[in-house]
């Protein structure tokens, strides 16, 4: 990804993922290997709950749930899931960026504190880690048709498992598995609209200091 300053965001810094519940065995012995100190999941705590995650008490890596849903996406009765039902993913982006946005700054203050890899995942690895990294490549100044791009290819890169699913979704939820442009261009224009397109004053707004700011930067440009 390139960044300000004529600059390309640092390998080997953070990692995005879907859920690591269904990885097979040792994979945490590989991504420790890569250089992985750290895993956040992103889940609510009743995916945690449902599906656990292999990080939990692992030797070698910190964990930490900060969950950016508070539902369960599981449930055909969640709100959200039914607010999905005649509204764009980005417009679910917004609230979690309206309503949890203290959530979001913890997520980035544990990511700048980490040291040596951090791996960030939900369960697909493309709504509640894509506005995490949309945030991240803001604040190191990629180009905005490139933070769209990134997040369509979340969708492109595992096509492969969400297809059968989508497939046996309702017809009015299909789109909440795929990542479609429109989502992250809404996210973006509301940060326009209501920041001044300036992610700064969007996490000043929810509580992030100019330093912490200063920290989280230091650790990848």
């Amino acid at each position: 990804m390139p960044v300000s300053g004529g600059r390309i965001f640092p390998y080997k810094r953070f990692l995005r993922s879907g859920s690591l519940s269904e990885c097979s065995p040792g994979i945490l012995d590989k991504l420790k290997e890569y250089g992985v100190t750290t895993v956040i999941d992103l889940r609510s705590k009743a995916e945690v709950a449902r599906y656990g995650n292999p990080a939990i008490g692992c030797d070698g890596i910190d964990f930490y749930n900060i969950p950016l849903f508070l539902g369960d996406p599981d449930s055909e009765t969640d709100s959200t899931m039914e607010f999905l039902k005649t509204h764009h993913l980005g417009d679910f982006y917004i609230q979690i960026l309206e309503g949890l946005g203290t959530y979001v700054v913890d997520v980035l203050n544990t990511l700048s504190r980490a040291q040596g890899c951090v791996l960030f995942h939900c369960a697909h690895g493309k709504d509640r880690t894509g506005i995490i990294c949309a945030i991240i490549y803001l604040l190191a100044g990629a180009e905005r048709e490139d933070i769209i791009r990134n997040y369509e290819f979340s969708y492109e890169y595992i096509s492969w498992f969400l297809d059968p699913l989508i497939e046996n979704r309702e017809d009015c939820l299909k789109h909440t598995l795929r990542s479609d442009r429109i989502n992250m261009e809404i996210m973006l224009g509301y940060l326009d609209e209501k920041y001044n397109g300036d992610i700064c004053s969007y996490l000043r707004a929810n509580g992030m200091t100019d330093g912490e700011m200063d920290i989280l930067r230091s650790s990848f440009l």
